[in-house]
């Protein structure tokens, strides 16, 4: 099929850093756009370059603070009011996904909000990676590229030649992750229960299954406060477990995270660059999504299989 829409790339404010390694890994650079700034904190993105009749990747993670939603929303307007032919909502990372449901009484459903505010704000397309649940893609009235960071990970994992190697889910939410790192690596898997009283708080937890002697990577799709980490860490210590590592997309890393994974057993952090560290730390090693995106990007830009870049 002939390809007749230009494409080009720019970003919001928060991801710039991401966006320009996604941008030289696809063969371009990122177009030139502005933010005008009112005292008072409300501020205006518009583009310094035409963007019509192109289709237009948008490149911002939404991590807080919620102006990085907005300033995102308001480019996706810009460009659908200066004649794009396309608009495609990069977001490698999707805020507000923990709520996805009502599990409590009158609250909202934030991630059917984002959803809906993208789609009317102008999106064509959403690209994002390790949702914090599949269904979400459900919540899009438009399609959605749900990338998995395993695809990075797995790889890395395999590197480390571990001899007992053993895949543990931080929680029971997260056991069908776990379980499909463990069925791809051949190894065994084992599940921490927790219960909380209330967000960010742990009240009790138990691992369930044999960790002694064992090499546990756990895995998790984004890692906040870092509690049900850094607990489950020392408590797989406790029982015998040779070493302790973790794997996560989203390095979230609000509160004491940092403080808390410094003084956890944890030997290793493995994270993305979804989201920019807010300060160095020895134990986490990142890995970058940027040649991931860029390859997807290019697939579908070319109305090319993806399917490929999934190992799971």
């Amino acid at each position: 099929m002939k390809i007749k829409a230009p494409i080009k790339f720019f970003a919001g404010r928060s991801s710039v850093y991401l966006a320009e390694k996604i941008a030289k890994s696809y063969g371009t650079e990122l177009g030139s756009s502005s933010v005008l700034e009112f005292s008072d904190g409300e501020f205006q993105p518009s583009y310094l370059e035409s963007v019509r009749g192109c289709i237009v990747f948008i490149v911002q993670s939404t991590f807080p603070p919620q102006d990085n939603l907005m300033e995102l929303l308001l480019m996706i307007d810009a460009a659908k009011r200066a004649s794009a032919y396309k608009v495609v909502a990069v977001m490698p990372y999707l805020g507000l996904a923990r709520q996805d449901r009502k599990d409590r009484p009158r609250c909202a459903i934030g991630a059917k909000l984002v959803a809906d505010l993208l789609v009317t704000a102008g999106a064509d397309r959403v690209m994002t990676m390790d949702l914090h649940a599949d269904q979400i893609q459900g919540f899009f009235d438009v399609p959605v590229d749900h990338l998995y960071a395993s695809s990075l990970f797995v790889p890395y994992l395999k590197k480390l030649e571990l001899p007992d190697m053993v895949i543990a889910a931080p929680d029971m939410g997260g056991s069908k992750r776990a379980n499909a790192y463990s069925r791809y690596l051949n190894s065994e898997m084992v599940i921490c229960y927790k219960l909380r009283k209330k967000a960010n708080v742990i009240s009790e937890m138990k691992v369930i299954g044999d960790v002694e002697g064992k090499d546990i990577i756990i895995v998790d799709d984004m890692i906040d406060t870092a509690g049900t980490l850094c607990l489950a860490a020392d408590m797989m210590m406790e029982q015998g477990a040779s070493s302790v590592r973790a794997v996560a997309t989203h390095p979230v890393l609000s509160g004491p995270a940092y403080d808390r994974i410094n003084q956890s057993s944890l030997k290793e952090l493995v994270v993305s660059d979804t989201i920019p560290l807010k300060q160095e730390c020895e134990k986490i090693q990142v890995i970058s999504v940027a040649d991931l995106f860029a390859d997807v990007i290019n697939n579908v830009y070319k109305y090319k299989s993806i399917s490929s870049n999934f190992i799971f």
